[in-house]
């Protein structure tokens, strides 16, 4: 059985070599036949090691990248030929396919760069750090409560673009000897001022409920996934009803670590399927599609497990519930919306019914809605947002004119003091 096992693997390894090396030269010949990127133009640059499993950490940050391109060229860095692929295939910034240490030190040597924005942890971004003469900053891909927003990782940045008190107090609570004040900059939600898109169904009477379910996890302190637990017995409720009308957008990990959990997401999407066919106006719909907004802004109600969807939504101050996890062993941070939000057991979702029209009812729930919304975002009047990010970017420019002025004049003056010492070798 090991020989088998072991055999199994290596075919397994080698099969995915080949994929990467055919990415790769896809990737290459797409490239060459657009326009090379201008010298010396891009100064901000996205730093994505991951491939297209991971974009959805990407595709947020589009509208506000490109709206911060009218001011500051944006340039992603792409080390993964299945990304670079995706990035090219979307309305997304410049890509530079940079696969190795070298392909990146040439781009990098031809540019320039002064802030390197980073979307996630991805091990290979310490190969980035290497970088001095530039601002390393994190901007993550989602506000939330989960472990890994106080990771100590934050600490191998210059800078992390948060949005609000809430993320600070999360991270003071947890990092030692980590000058929240100086290393943090308030943004609010820049995301949230590009929620839009076409709707796929015509708006009616029905009340829209959005489900938007995280994958299942890869340890169990991380088990917040929800489709398995809570998602079959509620969605199959909503669907039964005339009242009603179902956005299910899973996680797109769903399934990836349990196939049990898998298996429980293909038969909802089975189901909206079997629910359309037989009631067309009913309009219920599977959302897998790249844009996100248009799903926020539009449920009168949003379903969300603990993931920073639940801060997507609260973003747009409209009533939402959380999935409590099932396994007990699953990570809450309780000091922030959590402890105050309006939670959805398993069972609860059985009668998800009254539980929709209590949160939409509920006065006391939508007062506290407000409270958390001003706490995690600041103010979310539209535009307010995009200028927060804006301002820090510009900050940080200005910083870096700063320390490049400082470092041109400790040059001057070295040379003013080697020159005076040449001429009293002279004398």
């Amino acid at each position: 059985m090991g020989a088998v096992s072991d055999a199994k693997k290596a075919y397994r390894l080698l099969k995915r070599a080949l994929a990467s090396r055919k990415a790769v030269q896809r990737v290459r010949r797409r490239l060459s036949d657009r326009e090379p990127h201008p010298l010396d133009h891009y100064q901000v640059a996205v730093y994505f090691a991951d491939g297209a499993v991971n974009m959805y950490q990407m595709r947020q940050w589009y509208r506000p990248l490109a709206e911060l391109s009218k001011r500051w060229p944006v340039v992603v860095l792409s080390r993964s030929a299945t990304g670079a692929d995706k990035l090219l295939d979307e309305d997304g910034p410049p890509v530079a396919f940079v696969p190795t240490v070298r392909d990146l030190e040439r781009f990098i040597a031809a540019q320039d760069i002064r802030v390197v924005l980073y979307v996630n942890q991805n091990t290979r971004n310490f190969q980035m750090f290497r970088y001095g003469r530039r601002w390393h900053v994190f901007i993550n891909h989602g506000e939330s409560d989960k472990m890994y927003m106080t990771t100590n990782q934050y600490k191998a940045y210059d800078y992390a673009l948060v949005a609000g008190q809430a993320a600070r107090d999360r991270l003071s609570r947890t990092l030692w000897d980590w000058d929240i004040d100086s290393r943090t900059i308030e943004i609010g939600r820049p995301q949230a001022d590009h929620y839009s898109g076409t709707l796929p169904y015509t708006p009616d009477e029905r009340i829209v409920v959005l489900y938007a379910p995280t994958w299942e996890g890869d340890r169990p302190s991380a088990h917040y996934g929800s489709i398995a637990t809570h998602g079959e017995s509620l969605v199959k409720a909503l669907l039964a009803s005339k009242r009603h009308r179902v956005i299910y957008r899973p996680h797109p990990r769903s399934g990836v670590v349990d196939d049990e959990y898998g298996a429980a997401h293909r038969r909802i999407i089975a189901a909206i399927a079997a629910a359309n066919s037989s009631d067309a106006a009913a309009q219920h719909v599977y959302d897998d599609g790249a844009d996100l907004g248009w799903q926020l802004a539009a449920a009168d109600v949003a379903i969300v497990d603990i993931s920073a969807m639940v801060y997507d939504r609260l973003a747009v101050g409209k009533p939402l519930m959380i999935t409590r996890p099932a396994d007990d062993r699953a990570s809450i941070d309780t000091n922030g919306y959590l402890s105050d939000c309006e939670w959805l057991t398993a069972d609860g979702a059985v009668d998800i019914i009254a539980e929709v029209e209590r949160v939409r009812a509920d006065e006391a729930a939508i007062a506290r809605l407000r409270m958390w919304v001003q706490h995690y975002f600041g103010d979310t009047t539209p535009g307010v947002a995009t200028a927060k990010f804006h301002g820090a970017i510009d900050r940080l420019m200005q910083e870096w004119d700063r320390w490049q002025a400082n470092e041109i004049g400790a040059v001057r003056t070295d040379e003013d003091d080697d020159d005076e010492e040449a001429d009293e070798e002279e004398v």
